[in-house]
């Protein structure tokens, strides 16, 4: 979903905004207003930018047009191992990472 807001902020040439919310356990679309909400068994950290672009932006990941991003992590544990999803802010590149937890 991430990757589909990135691809769509460079195809669009505007700024899309992913929303991530760890307290209300979802991730909704910027792009296509999908929203995956994350059940309760399942351990939810996001690291978020405070700022991006000037503004606040402590619940939100920002895709921009040149392919950049203001970055971020997601991760996301179960029974001791997870995955971490990381936004680059750089080249707003998406990559999901194993991640053990033991």
């Amino acid at each position: 979903m991430l990757k589909t807001d990135r691809s769509a902020a460079i195809r669009r040439r505007v700024e899309v905004v992913s929303d991530v919310s760890a307290p209300s356990r979802f991730v909704r679309s910027g792009a296509t207003g999908r929203l995956v909400r994350i059940p309760n068994d399942v351990v939810f950290d996001a690291v978020l930018p405070e700022r991006c672009n000037q503004r606040p932006a402590f619940s939100e990941i920002s895709f921009f047009p040149s392919g950049m991003s203001c970055g971020g992590a997601i991760a996301l544990t179960r029974f001791g191992a997870g995955y971490e999803i990381r936004v680059n802010w750089l080249t707003g590149g998406v990559e999901i990472v194993a991640r053990n937890t033991f």
